[in-house]
């Protein structure tokens, strides 16, 4: 019977090309190694080396096996990764979205539904999301539209619009509203991680340069100390960050989304989820 230990021994040994050296490399005694050798011809009932004077070397066999036992190896390894995979999505769900604003409400909503899970989250690039969610990587997936899967569910749950705050003597400041090709030139406050909104900015604004923060507490002395324009949702409500500043609603269709939860069709129990967020946040 093939043992996979011993097959990681001849992979090991075709890498290395000498048995000293293999033997030094995966901490066991020469003596060892030679016998697993000796021990895989007996399995596979065919030569796999050329005994030479103080010397052992893969015959065209034996590099053949070293071939398919690799294979075997890496099969196996995707067969330990699935199962501890499968595990952790016994008691983890993972959501994996384009944007940090829906997670905000989901999480903790997803924890009430589910208390003896742990939920988990980060965000993904938009087009690797609906895989995401298809190949069980993840349990739910969030993107700015329905996604059309065969074996996938989208519900809509919460909307998210953009607006961006300017100085009250700005040029812009006593538009009702604002595009981002008005906007563009202005050079603009950003803060990272804030997925796909990044790219729509450095798309719909390529003559501004953003000054990009990752720390909270100093993108927050900027915005206050600052001139310059930076953005605001309706998902995150705080008073006195904008105080001193005006308000003007982005009027680009893709600046303000409606969000979906994508999840697979065995998991209609995230659609439940999906409504109760819904409805705390008409879309």
């Amino acid at each position: 019977m093939l043992n996979l230990y011993e097959l990681e021994q001849l992979a090991a040994f075709a890498r290395y090309g000498t048995l000293s050296r293999t033997a030094e490399a995966l901490h066991i005694s020469q003596p060892t190694l030679t016998r697993t050798m000796q021990h895989l011809e007996e399995a596979f009932g065919v030569a796999l080396f050329v005994h030479g004077k103080n010397r052992l070397a893969l015959n065209e066999t034996g590099e053949k096996a070293v071939e398919y036992s690799s294979a075997l190896l890496s099969e196996a390894e995707k067969v330990v990764a699935q199962v501890r995979q499968f595990d952790q999505s016994l008691r983890t769900i993972l959501v994996e979205s384009c944007a940090p604003a829906p997670l905000w409400s989901l999480l903790p909503a997803l924890s009430e539904q589910f208390p003896d899970k742990t939920i988990s989250s980060r965000l993904t690039e938009m087009p690797l999301i609906l895989s995401r969610v298809k190949d069980k990587t993840c349990e739910i997936g969030i993107l700015p539209y329905p996604a059309e899967a065969e074996d996938a569910v989208s519900v809509p749950f919460i909307r998210e619009e953009l607006s961006v705050c300017l100085p009250p003597d700005h040029a812009l400041a006593g538009c009702s509203s604002i595009t981002l090709e008005m906007l563009n030139g202005y050079n603009c406050l950003l803060k990272s991680d804030i997925g796909f909104w990044s790219d729509l900015c450095h798309k719909a604004m390529p003559a501004s340069r953003f000054l990009v923060q990752t720390d909270e507490f100093e993108f927050r002395e900027l915005a206050r100390s600052s001139t310059l324009p930076y953005f605001v949702t309706n998902l995150a409500s705080d008073a006195d960050f904008v105080k001193g500043r005006t308000v003007i609603p982005i009027s680009d269709i893709e600046a303000n989304v409606t969000f979906h939860m994508i999840f697979r069709k065995e998991n209609q129990e995230y659609q439940k989820t999906a409504q109760q967020l819904a409805r705390r946040s008409p879309i």
